[in-house]
């Protein structure tokens, strides 16, 4: 727990952000330690505090079709030994409440998927790990839903908590960034995290030959809302990377490509570093005096 402890206050101390960077899905042992080694070298290249993402089951997907992942036994093991080899801490998903004690044995960082960031008893389970919790705010919700969910995981006695924009529903197929989520989201007293690959996500948007329908999303829209966030302050960026996105089985669309993302986390650091949006600004209402 200690170490833990550690971890969070590092990230919290992220000057001008931490970053949690990965594939979306383990697609194999081996494709998950090299991107873990390249996004590696990027990171401590640009001294920026990394977690490494990658999830062993996606079970949030349109089709029963799609590819799911390893499963949390397997997986678990490939994230133990991407941990051992590059000496990254990890952040995953979980999705039901039996798994967080397994996964909290090897993940630092558990994330909560949108869709669940308001199920109390999964909230209190991973809690309960001791380990930091990212909980992303659900695409139905206001940014002062995360208020409370945040204080579930405090309330379960863990004050190792992190919350995360990730779009919110435009119609029936796209998301939105409202910038003003991202202020608003402080009000959770905690760590802000901005997901720039999944808020570009379209949702069943994308039909597919043959017949079905898959996510889309806006790649090319990633570096503007990446931008976006850390103009604004956020405390960390989340970001799905690829090696070969037009091939990855698992959200393709909105997975930026390994070959600019030293670039791209370059430009974000400039940024972030002339920016004043971890401040308030002190809005001054008295008459202007000549």
């Amino acid at each position: 727990m200690e170490s833990s402890m550690e971890l969070f206050n590092q990230l919290k101390a992220a000057d001008p952000f931490f970053l949690l960077a990965g594939p979306n899905v383990i697609e194999s042992e081996q494709h998950v330690l090299k991107m873990a080694g390249h996004i590696k070298r990027m990171a401590n290249k640009l001294g920026l505090p990394l977690v490494f993402k990658c999830s062993f089951d996606k079970a949030n997907r349109t089709s029963s079709k799609s590819f799911r992942g390893p499963g949390m036994e397997e997986g678990l093991k490939i994230l133990e030994n991407v941990k051992m080899t590059h000496g990254l801490p990890i952040v995953t998903d979980v999705h039901e409440s039996w798994q967080c004690e397994a996964v909290g044995r090897v993940a630092d960082i558990i994330q909560i998927p949108a869709f669940l960031c308001r199920q109390t008893d999964l909230l209190v389970a991973a809690a309960k790990t001791g380990k930091i919790i990212n909980i992303k705010k659900g695409q139905m919700c206001a940014a002062s839903v995360m208020e409370a969910s945040a204080e579930k995981i405090r309330l379960a006695g863990n004050p190792k908590v992190m919350v995360c924009e990730r779009g919110t529903m435009h119609g029936y197929n796209d998301l939105i960034v409202d910038p003003r989520n991202l202020e608003w989201l402080r009000e959770a007293n905690c760590p802000v995290v901005a997901d720039v690959t999944h808020s570009l996500q379209q949702p069943a948007g994308r039909k597919l030959e043959g017949g079905g329908v898959a996510s889309g999303g806006l790649r090319e829209l990633i570096p503007c809302i990446a931008r976006t966030c850390v103009a604004a302050g956020v405390d960390g960026i989340f970001m799905e990377v690829h090696d070969d996105p037009l091939n990855a089985p698992v959200d393709g669309p909105t997975q930026w490509p390994l070959r600019h993302l030293e670039e791209l986390l370059e430009e974000l650091i400039a940024i972030g570093r002339v920016s004043k949006g971890k401040k308030p600004f002190n809005i001054d209402l008295s008459p202007y005096k000549e």
